[in-house]
């Protein structure tokens, strides 16, 4: 981190077993500033309030459905103005972690089933990153990190099925379209793709279903969520400034190039 204070934005940041709310802990003890969102205003807000205890650096925490532009934008609002009372720097990094997966078979999945996996993860990246954006390039220095996963890679084969794959595979092509674009800017996009991580997303599963997970993993075992942040993190940083357009695999293995 660089000895300008800067803030980062982090969706999807609140579960007590999640890569957002680990992802937050780490930012805020290497000295930035943190925003939570989340679909739980309240329970961000708690977080937000835990962090800035724990840490000593500045956290706000906000509802927000990543889905609806409408809500982003009273999110960035909210933001914007706490920044412009002083409370926390500028932003320069949005991560976008807030996700859901679905292992329902194709054939019984339902148009809004598919929608609703599309608009959670692949357009609330749009939308978030969209709307903090401007403000980066204006001060010509910033990092949009996107959460794909290994199944975009894979065509599925963790516990998401094809809307979870087909929308983390969209990510991925946002990541890269976005970084050329954004080329010259001093604005970096890169994508984390993490294979079987130990949080709560794969709601159902059975220990059955976790041991097979593991062991069709190399390394043997499932990513904490610790080391998927540690990837977030670096690039965020300002050692990262020659990545662009990445997709950085942790997955132990499950999936090599």
């Amino acid at each position: 981190m660089s000895t300008i204070q800067r803030t980062a934005v982090i969706t999807g940041a609140t579960s007590d077993k999640g890569i957002g709310l680990t992802t937050a802990c780490r930012f805020a003890r290497e000295g930035w500033a943190v925003v939570i969102l989340d679909l739980d205003g309240p329970k961000a807000d708690q977080v937000a309030r835990d962090i800035a205890k724990d840490c000593g650096v500045p956290a706000f925490g906000h509802a927000v459905d990543v889905a609806d532009e409408a809500s982003v934008t009273a999110a960035r609002e909210a933001v914007a103005a706490q920044a412009a009372a002083g409370v926390l720097p500028p932003v320069g990094a949005v991560v976008n972690i807030a996700g859901i997966t679905s292992p329902v078979p194709f054939l019984e999945t339902t148009v809004e089933l598919w929608h609703k996996v599309m608009d959670v993860n692949a357009t609330g990246t749009y939308l978030v990153t969209k709307a903090f954006l401007p403000e980066m390039i204006e001060n010509g220095w910033g990092r949009v990190v996107n959460m794909s996963s290994v199944s975009a890679q894979r065509g599925g084969g963790v516990f998401g099925k094809v809307p979870y794959s087909a929308a983390k595979a969209a990510i991925l092509g946002f990541t890269k379209a976005l970084a050329r674009e954004l080329g010259p800017s001093g604005v970096t996009v890169n994508a984390v793709t993490p294979g079987a991580v130990d949080t709560n997303i794969r709601v159902g599963s059975t220990p059955e279903q976790e041991a097979a997970i593991a062991a069709d993993v190399p390394v043997g075992r499932t990513a904490t969520t610790e080391e998927v942040a540690a990837a977030i993190t670096f690039l965020a940083s300002e050692d990262s400034g020659y990545l662009t357009g990445v997709t950085l695999d942790v997955n132990g293995g499950s999936h090599m190039h």
